[in-house]
């Protein structure tokens, strides 16, 4: 079979901790619920490999593929597909390992499963298995392709085959989360003792997920090319710069798209009033929605701010709120997300502060998102780092043009004064100084209209994406068939 340029040639197993609809965490959910069907749009023959949650058993049908045995564990491989999308899913049943109430990751209670190092290291050694000789499945890939720390043993074992095996891609969708765990699990993993190297496993003296999936895929890639270049440097790279360094000639940034049919605001069933960029008489209708809903004066002059997500340093959401008074006197402010405990408090009590003004709503709703992003005017996105980053797409995308600090994906996917307003130093002045930028943008309709329009016109789908990614399995399938 000729696989030089045929992409209908290639087969995949995309592994998947998480996948939006069935479970989503944050931004890695929703890559593992849209990649897929756009590399299958393309005519790659892409099947996901999840654990079997409650909700992704719930999915399945039909008589087992196939038992996998491992670490002294057995699963069954059942068959699903992605509602809404005609993606298969390989399910693995491991009952002892996955059926529980909670979160992918943790419990209902927020702490960690205490043997998230044994799930997900399952997990990982499945996908080896199934991406290699030994595989039970008639079916084989050409290319495993990891995602963060909880399936990145998978090229750590899939480099163990002896026999003829699938080439290897690594995704890092957060460079931070790394799957660090205590060395003593190594046998229990199934791995040998010569893997727990500082060439192999062993960070800082931790077993790292992470670590290994770098130094043994194939190839390495991240979200967004900027965020590539920042994880190569000390600032940005979380201990493992030097070794993305050391393997800097593998790595690529490709950046994210996002589900376009969800995020349209001509066919959005979550806000008041559908709009278009030739039509964007609609958005006023969301802008007083989104006004009513968080009891702010209803008031179309006045610019309205929007923040949706996490309540983190990361997100910046600290420079957020030492800003909101100035926010608060220039215009509104609506709040929607949740994380760090003082920081919610702080939203609260500055809400209480400007009532009219200032709107929080402490948790997190998909509908609530949507209103937000088309009846805002201007959204703030202040984040220190952002491998890729979602919102300022769908922002761009519903006519309102983002605030962001030039940072990973937004500087990949924001262009100054043309679809939005970029700031350099995670500072509140530098902040400040580029929301007035987008405050006098905003008085000026004329100009203001031209931007929004420029901004809806961004193609953010994941067409680019899924081609480059096809490129790359392609390029890996070729080298190893050659």
């Amino acid at each position: 079979m000729d696989l030089s340029s045929d992409r209908s040639a290639l087969s995949v197993l995309f592994v998947a901790p998480e996948c939006a609809p069935l479970t989503k965490t944050g931004g890695l959910g929703d890559v593992c619920g849209a990649l897929p069907g756009a590399l299958r749009a393309l005519g790659v023959d892409v099947r996901v490999l999840m654990p079997g949650y409650p909700e992704v058993l719930a999915q399945a049908s039909g008589k087992p593929l196939a038992r996998i045995g491992a670490l002294g564990r057995e699963a069954r491989v059942l068959r699903a597909q992605l509602p809404g999308k005609r993606v298969p899913i390989l399910v693995l049943d491991c009952p002892e390992l996955y059926a529980r109430r909670g979160g992918p990751y943790q419990a209902d209670g927020g702490a960690d499963w205490p043997d998230n190092a044994l799930r997900f290291g399952f997990l990982s050694h499945a996908a080896a298995l199934l991406a290699s000789a030994r595989s039970p499945l008639r079916w084989r890939p050409d290319v495993l392709h990891a995602n963060d720390w909880p399936s990145a043993l998978a090229p750590v074992f899939l480099s163990f085959e002896e026999q003829s095996k699938a080439k290897s891609v690594m995704t890092i969708h957060n460079l931070a989360f790394q799957g660090n765990f205590d060395p003593a699990l190594l046998s229990e993993l199934g791995l040998p003792p010569g893997s727990y190297s500082i060439d192999g496993l062993e960070f800082y003296g931790r077993l790292s997920f992470l670590k290994g999936g770098i130094v043994h895929a194939d190839a390495v890639t991240t979200v967004s090319p900027t965020y590539a270049a920042e994880i190569q440097t000390a600032q940005f790279g979380c201990g493992l710069d030097g070794l993305l360094r050391q393997r800097g000639h593998a790595l690529t940034g490709i950046l994210n798209g996002i589900d376009t049919s969800a995020w349209n605001p001509e066919k959005d069933s979550s806000i008041p009033a559908s709009y278009g960029p030739g039509s964007l008489g609609g958005k006023a209708a969301s802008k007083k929605a989104l006004q009513e809903t968080f009891g702010l004066a209803v008031d179309r002059g006045l610019p309205l701010f929007g923040s949706v997500g996490r309540m983190t340093s990361q997100k910046g959401t600290d420079l957020l709120l030492e800003a909101g008074a100035e926010l608060a006197a220039a215009g509104q402010l609506v709040i929607v997300g949740s994380g760090d405990r003082a920081l919610e408090q702080a939203a609260r009590e500055l809400e209480r502060a400007h009532p009219g003004r200032v709107g929080v709503r402490v948790g997190f709703s998909e509908g609530l998102a949507h209103l937000v992003e088309a009846g805002a005017d201007i959204f703030l996105m202040p984040s220190r780092y952002e491998p890729c980053g979602l919102n300022q797409m769908y922002s761009q995308r519903y006519g309102t043009p983002p605030v962001v600090r030039a940072t990973g994906g937004l500087v990949d996917s924001v262009e100054d004064g043309v679809t939005g307003f970029l700031f350099d130093l995670p500072e509140e002045e530098d902040f400040l100084k580029a929301i007035k930028r987008a405050v006098a943008h905003y008085h000026d309709r004329s100009a203001w209209t031209a931007m929004q329009r420029a901004a809806m016109a961004r193609d953010f789908s994941w067409d680019a994406a899924a081609r480059r990614y096809a490129d790359l399995y392609l390029s890996l399938a070729t080298r190893q068939t050659a």
